[in-house]
């Protein structure tokens, strides 16, 4: 009786979680344009809201038209405010949660702010809108029956001003509900330990006895995990420890490079279902068994407009809302949140591959970079890092580039470095130690997947020949002034590229 009674109230959830899915999917450009109204109604009477007129704004195109579009270094002085403890800034009342993120040009690490509003009604409800969506396409499924395997949260909470900050997954964990907790493993305490290596035994002990049927997390932390999973009892495939596992939820990073390890370690077909989340909100979500596009979520706190790559340096660019966007047309992201962000240049960019529903792809981010496994380096951290190992070593660099080394089944992954020196250091050992030093302390994702070389090695450095890289522009076609070495890729097409010209 008891278990009839579980399965007709999970049912009757996922029944009305699916119609409210539906629903947005329905009525996608109404459903945006009710969101907007709510979110300025709410801020209207911050400080931003008044700066902005806000009281007075009844359309979207005089809310685009007063509010300029922003990145984190325009909020940084309202966001050290609340973290502070100063109310009625960027939304109503006092935050008291800020997700520790890194990244930025100007700061080691930023602090997205995270109400209560956008816990509740943006990640935990596109948490239960991903299982959901899951289950609706899987019912004959048994997660429930089993447990969920956590990985998050590299470091507790810290407070500070009396507000508190950390990873977001830290964030999420410590106000998780109830019924989230009780099907979650680890415990809280365990998940939220900062080293990795204490972390992965007390996981292990934890579920060494535990019915585990889905996993969430990034996936190359994930990779790393089930490794040491099979590791420590000596087994080959997962399903040997957990047989009735059948999902794996992952983001953060691209999945592409890791497929061929996922399948060596599991012995049926898995599942594996792609989500897009980050500090700012939760975003979309696959919503189809064999298709991996993400289904934008429109009614979950965000409000989305988009702005053309091609135009992202214009000091007027043309930014648009959803009911103007294109199909396959590169846009960088803009956001504003039930979490204080407005206009918000989130720094990723998308592509659309569905207008009815909406869904998407990402497509990278609105400047090079490499995110590989996590480490989110991007341009300005390696000039700088470059510029003062050069300094500290006597060096000159005339050209280079860096790509990642994926992880494979003896290695963790790294970052291989092309570079053509105009002077090159005395001791190329001591030149890529001071590089390591530096990366890490102007980027702290970085730092943490260098910590003892289980996500990343050390870099790996190629000198090359006077001239490589010129030559390679003119294989290129791409020979003037308006051409450049692109400096980071996330992925090694400019390496093996490069690389062909050594051979």
């Amino acid at each position: 009786m008891i278990k009839n009674l579980s399965s007709y109230l999970i049912s009757s959830f996922i029944k009305k979680r699916i119609n409210n899915i539906e629903l947005f999917m329905r009525y996608p450009i109404e459903t945006q344009n009710v969101l907007i109204n709510q979110l300025i109604l709410y801020a209207k009477n911050t400080e931003f809201g008044k700066k902005y007129g806000f009281n007075d704004i009844k359309k979207y195109q005089q809310f685009s038209e007063r509010v300029p579009i922003c990145n984190y270094s325009n909020l940084k002085s309202f966001i050290k405010r609340m973290r502070r403890g100063e109310k009625n800034i960027l939304w109503p009342g006092k935050v008291k949660w800020f997700a520790k993120s890194s990244g930025t040009t100007d700061a080691r690490s930023k602090y997205i702010p995270v109400t209560d509003l956008s816990m509740n009604r943006c990640h935990y409800k596109a948490g239960k809108d991903m299982l959901s969506i899951y289950i609706h396409n899987h019912p004959k499924t048994n997660i429930f029956l089993g447990k969920t395997v956590r990985l998050g949260g590299s470091h507790e909470l810290c407070k500070k001003y009396d507000t508190f900050y950390g990873d977001l997954s830290s964030i999420l964990i410590e106000n998780m509900p109830y019924w989230a907790n009780n099907i979650c493993i680890p415990k809280k305490k365990t998940v939220l330990i900062g080293e990795w290596e204490n972390k992965i035994e007390s996981i292990v002990k934890e579920t060494v006895s535990k019915d585990v049927r889905v996993v969430f997390g990034v996936c190359s932390w994930l990779l790393v995990f089930l490794k040491k999973i099979l590791k420590f009892f000596n087994k080959k495939k997962i399903n040997e420890i957990w047989p009735n596992i059948e999902v794996i939820f992952h983001g953060g990073v691209s999945y592409m490079p890791y497929i061929s390890q996922y399948e060596e370690i599991f012995d049926h077909q898995m599942n594996y279902y792609d989500v897009y989340s980050a500090s700012e909100g939760f975003f979309a979500i696959q919503d189809q068994k064999n298709n991996r596009d993400l289904l934008l979520l429109l009614n979950h706190g965000v409000f989305y407009e988009f702005l053309p790559v091609e135009e992202i340096r214009n000091d007027n660019p043309k930014i648009i809302s959803i009911e103007n966007v294109e199909l396959h047309k590169n846009y960088a992201l803009v956001i504003s949140t039930n979490a204080g962000l407005w206009r918000y240049i989130i720094g990723d960019t998308v592509k659309f591959t569905s207008l009815s529903p909406y869904r998407i792809s990402i497509s990278g981010r609105t400047k090079h970079y490499i995110n590989s496994f996590g480490e989110e380096l991007i341009v300005e951290n390696v000039e700088r890092a470059i510029n003062q190992t050069c300094l500290k070593t006597n060096s000159i660099i005339h050209e280079y580039t860096v790509g990642p080394i994926y992880m494979n089944e003896n290695k963790s992954g790294a970052h291989e470095w092309i570079i053509e020196f105009e002077k090159p250091p005395k001791n190329l050992d001591k030149f890529k130690y001071i590089l390591d030093e530096e990366l890490k302390s102007l980027n702290s994702d970085y730092e943490i997947k260098r910590y003892k070389d289980i996500i990343l090695r050390p870099p790996i450095l190629k000198v090359v020949r006077n001239g490589l890289f010129y030559d390679w522009l003119k294989y290129q076609k791409k020979l003037g002034g308006q051409n450049k070495i692109p400096r980071l890729s996330n992925d090694r097409r400019y390496i093996d590229s490069l690389s062909l010209l050594l051979k």
